[in-house]
């Protein structure tokens, strides 16, 4: 089986391939660190968008201060890949993910957790102790996403007294996400209702700390708002992750913020009509959740997925005379529409600068959804 060797060109690739422009992924960490040291709030990238300590660890050098994981077994991966400073943004239950947490903290004590309920805190607490290992843990609040987290202010305060009580997690912080504010289109709406949902999180972090307990950490943001979060005073860190590489759309939602900097290589394997043509690139290859992916360059040409292997392009007769010309054999780029959900279906980034390979690594986290 031939592999792809770093200095050969793109055109050495199979299709359908994940590829990485690395000048533009550089610009875009440049960019955002750049605007959080100047606000001089921390910055702690997501890392289920790489999914690849590789990486976690090129966001590190850049200026971040840890990562976030979604999951235990993305937390396993970046700590065996040298990363320590960890939060794990999604609560922990069930015993077979509290064992493998016991273990993981043990290796690794900077790890932290999030909790939004005294049954949760309960069992994560009486996995520690029976282990004697001890882990500190955030509050997690609904600050308008209705998904997890206690509501702000004093059920926050009941469950912080409650865990006050319990021997082997201690409290540091709180984090309140607001993922139903990331693509707002309307910038004035999205600033106005991102200030509510902060004005939660930092009055609850300070009655927290009014009543005694300290409260070190207030972490939020994603890439659609991040900024926002960083000109609330009181918050301390943010978590964007797709800035790294972008999609279509956060990128409607953001405009030019940050560049598309991954895409995926296509070839066009048929095309039984002057205005339709077949791509290896299907559902397997591009998820479609947060729409189409978009052919790169290719205006007035349309993608639909035609299956798991195939992706249908279109065009109109009309707009044919205004495009080059597609033929079978020619390559094509797709910008994906979400990130984080196109990269776990691909088992390896092919990282470029001006069309030669330069780095390849694997998506070491794909798949790790326990």
């Amino acid at each position: 089986m031939y592999h792809p060797q770093v200095g050969e060109p793109l055109e050495a690739l199979d299709t359908p391939s994940m590829i990485v422009d690395l000048a533009l992924m550089e610009e875009n960490i440049v960019r955002l660190m750049q605007r959080f040291r100047e606000k001089r709030v921390h910055v702690r990238p997501h890392l289920k968008t790489v999914k690849s300590p590789e990486l976690a660890r090129l966001l590190l050098a850049a200026g971040a201060i840890g990562g976030c994981v979604a999951k235990v077994s993305e937390a396993e991966v970046m700590a065996q890949g040298g990363i320590e400073d960890l939060l794990i943004t999604t609560e922990v239950v069930g015993k077979p993910k509290l064992l493998r947490l016991v273990d993981l903290v043990r290796q690794h004590p900077r790890i932290k957790v999030v909790v939004d309920s005294f049954a949760g805190a309960q069992a994560l607490d009486q996995a520690m102790s029976a282990a004697q290992v001890e882990v500190n843990v955030l509050i997690d609040l609904n600050v308008g996403q209705n998904r997890c987290g206690v509501l702000p202010g004093e059920e926050a305060l009941m469950l912080a007294r409650r865990l006050s009580k319990m021997s082997h997690i201690h409290l540091v912080g709180v984090q309140g996400y607001e993922g139903h504010l990331q693509h707002i289109h309307a910038p004035l709406d999205r600033v106005h209702r991102c200030q509510q949902a902060m004005q939660a999180l930092t009055e609850t972090a300070a009655q927290l700390r009014a009543k005694g307990f300290p409260i070190e950490i207030v972490t939020t943001g994603g890439t659609g708002t991040a900024e926002i979060c960083a000109n609330c005073a009181g918050i301390t860190e943010v978590q964007p992750g797709s800035f790294v590489f972008m999609d279509t759309d956060y990128r409607n939602a953001l405009g030019p913020a940050y560049a598309n900097a991954l895409t995926i290589l296509s070839t066009v394997i048929s095309k039984p009509t002057p205005t339709r043509a077949v791509v290896d690139a299907g559902l397997k290859s591009l998820s479609i959740e947060s729409g189409m992916p978009e052919p790169k360059g290719m205006a007035g040409i349309a993608y639909q997925p035609g299956g798991d292997e195939h992706g249908i392009l279109t065009w109109s007769m009309s707009a044919a005379s205004a495009l080059t010309p597609l033929e079978i054999g020619d390559r094509i780029e797709f910008i994906p529409s979400h990130i984080d959900t196109t990269i776990n279906l691909h088992d390896t980034y092919y990282a470029h600068r001006n069309g030669r390979l330069e780095a390849i690594w694997p998506v070491t986290a794909r798949g790790k959804v326990q």
